[in-house]
């Protein structure tokens, strides 16, 4: 379904929050000496979409002065709240006459209130302590509002700016919009936690909360609620006796197990998002996930290993396997993508792993694979994501831990070899299978496509699949042949004309002739003329 019809989304309505986002623009002066005060504020109330894209923002301080990226992080939990009315009201009407019968009190006061979603403490009539995460009425309407007149900018932009050298801005809109469906469906989420909890049954000390998925909607999760310390929150961590370091460390080990050997992963590890009790680290907020095969997660490691190493064929070959080019294959420049990597590698190689910072190297070739139309799955930008962000938490609150020799040692020491083998065999079942089912629909179609031949009712339909440039070049070949054969065709029938001697004549030739005559010059010199440029790589 379209997000017009899905969002009921409107020309009136899209005009209407322009001139919202124009006014609160004007309202703020955000062309006059900016503060970082002032861009919390505007952003806080231009929505959700924006809110997030302020949280984003507070982790670059390549991008924001860090005195703006300090203001932003309070984009995480300090949104202010929905009226406990206006919570209760979303409730009633998704659970209807059943909310009484579910819940025996709710707390007025939220837990935390985001861009999103609000949180508060409740009790089931059952007895269980839980958490209830409401989602902001009307957040999904003015997100999915949001994105679409983005996407209509970069769409008018595009026509005039050629913007991907530098940003896919298309790619990053339409990465913006399943993201976005992701985190305002609030039963994947937890579905996600659910999975995330069973990944977890066997760590010792790390997990997140459970949910309670007959209870939870579209708009609406519960899940068992932790009393815990957010990692935010260094100095209550140390005063109750946890020691930052061990705790950073154990994020990263864990972290590692998600991305390297589960292949399902949180996306959105910031601070806000981790929380301490009882000395277990609880993951919380699990909307946005990412989820990697073995195939790619095998590449990831490759490729760290190969700058490491300093070998910039390796890192291409491995870089290429995960990577589809968004034009035609063809056109990729092999020998200026080896240069652009050589680059990277320069800054990057020689290092120990331990101090290779993994961020800056992804969010790197991140950026070269978009210079050279090279697109690499969103999963891929998922987990650079998640590293940078993992890196900001260490960076601000455990600055002693190093992730990447954590990450390196954990490679070295991963699943057992019976235990990879046994996942290597999974995988090569079901490509087997596929292989398989596909080879078996080939025979049935080859089959059916020889009956159809012998009763003549085949038909072939082609296509040739180059270039543009090959395509105009060959298109370019058979107007000159037909141009050459449109001369002499004029050549011959005004010599035919000229033996006729047919009246009247002019310079002693049939008039008719001489028109011919003169036509099948200029033509010839027109001709003549585009073949010369086209041979010195001119235009025609």
């Amino acid at each position: 379904m379209a997000p017009d019809e899905e969002y009921q989304l409107t020309p009136a309505g899209r005009r209407e929050r322009i001139g919202q986002i124009v006014r609160l623009v004007k309202k703020y002066r955000v062309w006059d000496n900016l503060t970082p005060v002032r861009l919390r504020r505007l952003l806080e109330e231009l929505g959700p979409m924006f809110v997030k894209m302020g949280q984003i923002l507070a982790n670059r301080s390549e991008i924001l002065p860090q005195r703006f990226c300090d203001e932003l992080r309070r984009l995480r939990s300090d949104v202010e709240p929905v009226p406990y009315e206006v919570v209760l009201r979303c409730l009633e009407e998704e659970y209807g006459l059943r909310l009484g019968e579910m819940f025996d009190a709710i707390d007025p006061n939220p837990l935390g209130s985001a861009s999103l979603a609000q949180v508060h403490r409740a009790r089931l009539v059952t007895g269980e302590d839980v958490a209830v995460k409401v989602q902001r009425p009307g957040a999904q309407q003015v997100m999915a509002q949001d994105i679409d007149i983005i996407r209509s900018v970069v769409r008018i932009v595009s026509k005039f700016v050629n913007t991907d050298q530098f940003v896919d801005l298309h790619g990053v809109v339409e990465e913006l919009w399943t993201s976005f469906r992701e985190e305002t469906n609030f039963l994947a989420e937890a579905k996600n936690l659910n999975d995330f909890y069973e990944f977890h049954k066997s760590v010792h000390g790390v997990t997140c909360p459970k949910s309670y998925l007959d209870l939870c909607t579209e708009h609406v999760v519960v899940m068992d609620y932790v009393d815990g310390i957010s990692i935010a929150d260094p100095e209550r961590l140390v005063a109750e006796g946890y020691d930052l370091e061990k705790i950073g460390a154990a994020i990263v080990e864990d972290y590692s197990t998600q991305v390297l050997d589960d292949g399902f992963f949180h996306a959105d590890p910031h601070a806000g998002n981790i929380i301490l009790k009882d000395g277990i680290v609880y993951f919380i907020d699990l909307g946005m996930v990412g989820r990697m095969s073995s195939h790619d997660r095998g590449i990831v490691k490759d490729m760290i290993f190969a700058v490491a190493e300093g070998d910039v064929p390796k890192l291409k070959d491995s870089l290429m396997r995960f990577a589809v080019t968004r034009g035609d294959s063809a056109e990729l420049d092999h020998s200026a993508f080896l240069s652009d990597l050589d680059f990277i590698v320069a800054d990057f190689a020689g290092l120990d792993l331990k101090d290779l910072d993994i961020g800056e190297f992804l969010t790197s070739l991140l950026n070269l694979a978009r210079k050279n139309d090279v697109e690499l799955p969103s999963v891929v930008t998922m987990f650079a994501r998640g590293m940078v962000t993992l890196e900001g938490l260490l960076t601000e609150y455990m600055p002693n831990v190093n992730m990447i020799q954590i990450i390196q040692t954990h490679i070295k020491n991963e699943k057992s070899t019976y235990a990879r083998m046994r996942e290597m065999s999974r995988d090569f079942a079901a490509s087997s299978y596929r292989a398989a089912k596909g080879s078996l629909e080939a025979a049935e179609y080859l089959g059916l496509a020889s009956r159809m031949l012998t009763r003549g009712q085949l038909k072939v339909n082609t296509q040739i699949m180059s270039s543009d440039k090959a395509l105009r070049q060959l298109g370019g070949i058979i107007d000159r042949m037909s141009m050459a054969i449109v001369i002499a065709g004029l050549f011959i029938g005004s010599s035919v004309v000229y033996y006729a001697r047919i009246e009247p004549v002019v310079f002693g030739i049939p008039v008719i002739g001489f028109m011919g005559y003169v036509s099948a010059l200029v033509l010839a010199l027109m001709l003549g003329r585009n073949i010369w440029l086209n041979s010195h790589g001119g235009k025609h």
